[in-house]
């Protein structure tokens, strides 16, 4: 028998890496049932084989450097971690993951994973495969779909890109919209104008740029007309030059409707499309336009598909499991 001590300071913050009520700590030790772990403070004992410590000391190895790029670890990162063959790289660890530093960076560079620096200092980065997989694409493509379930961030992603093309003078304006159909509820019966009426509606898109752009700053800019948020009827008729344009909750749209925003494009435009097709709010679920124009267009040079799923789940772990609970029933 073989004994083994990992010590977790300066790699891993311990509270994250043992998870609420050391959920994750509890799942990893699932994982190796031939050994037995450990965990005090800040390390951790390993005691068992040669062989299995071994191999804990790789797949170890690949955590931390999704830690250090990511900066979250839960149960579904450990399956992506532990569950994929040695001789592959996790799903979860875009190109540059392997060769990581402390720092976080493919060249041991922390900008080289920032999409944009967000207020007070924060650092807004993409934490999964897929989110990575968008930023990356997005430099490839004029036009992006970014399809998934809830809390995957393909949003907030989105909202990261546009505000760091503006940053850096790539684009004049940023346009964000949504189409105007209510989950569950009557915009009619909502007091007010049209635009406070809408307001609520649109407010993730407000929450998602006040996290990047400050309060004062983020108003002179939708005064001005340069950060611009509206329902999806107001963009008939507009040709969109110089903007990144932002489609969100296109599950919502019909065919015709998504058709009428694609060919809004201007001249050095960007588009990103996100929706999450188990959530339709229409009255005939069917009428989506989201799927059919995706499989339409996916084959068209210049166009790229990103599609989310449960890994990417991003906000409270209960979240992943209520999706997954979710997707169990609607199959039965």
């Amino acid at each position: 028998m073989s004994e083994k001590i990992i010590d977790l300071g300066g790699v891993i913050d311990p509270m994250d890496f043992y998870g609420p009520a050391n959920a994750n700590f509890n799942y990893l030790t699932g994982k190796f049932p031939q050994l037995k772990i450990v965990a005090r403070g800040g390390t951790m004992k390993l005691l068992g084989s040669e062989e299995q410590i071994a191999r804990f000391e790789d797949r170890f190895a690949q955590l931390i450097r999704y830690y250090q790029r990511y900066g979250h670890i839960s149960p579904q990162v450990l399956d992506q971690v532990f569950d994929t063959p040695l001789h592959a790289r996790p799903a979860s660890a875009p190109a540059g993951v392997n060769g990581a530093s402390g720092n976080g960076g493919g060249d041991g560079s922390v900008a080289d994973d920032v999409t944009v620096y967000g207020n007070n200092g924060n650092i807004v980065r993409a934490r999964t495969a897929n989110q990575q997989k968008l930023v990356e694409l997005y430099d490839k493509n004029d036009l992006l779909f970014a399809v998934g379930p809830a809390g995957s961030g393909k949003t907030y992603t989105a909202i990261a890109l546009a505000v760091r093309a503006l940053k850096n003078k790539e684009v004049k304006r940023i346009i964000l919209t949504r189409p105007a159909v209510e989950a569950g509820e009557k915009l009619g019966f909502l007091p007010g104008d049209m635009k406070e009426k809408l307001d609520p509606y649109l407010q993730p898109l407000y929450d998602a740029l006040n996290d990047m752009i400050p309060p004062k700053k983020l108003q002179d800019y939708m005064e001005e007309g340069i950060v611009q948020i509206a329902p999806l009827a107001y963009m008939r008729g507009r040709t969109l030059d110089n903007a990144f344009v932002i489609l969100d909750e296109a599950q919502n749209t019909i065919l015709s409707q998504i058709k009428m925003f694609l060919t809004r494009m201007g001249r050095n435009a960007k588009f990103i499309v996100t929706g999450d097709v188990t959530q339709v709010d229409l009255p005939n679920r069917q009428d989506s336009g989201l799927m059919p124009a995706i499989e339409m267009l996916r084959k068209i040079k210049g166009i790229a598909v990103v599609e989310f799923d449960k890994k990417d789940i991003v906000r409270h772990e209960l979240v992943g499991r209520i999706v997954q609970a979710f997707e169990k029933h609607s199959t039965h």
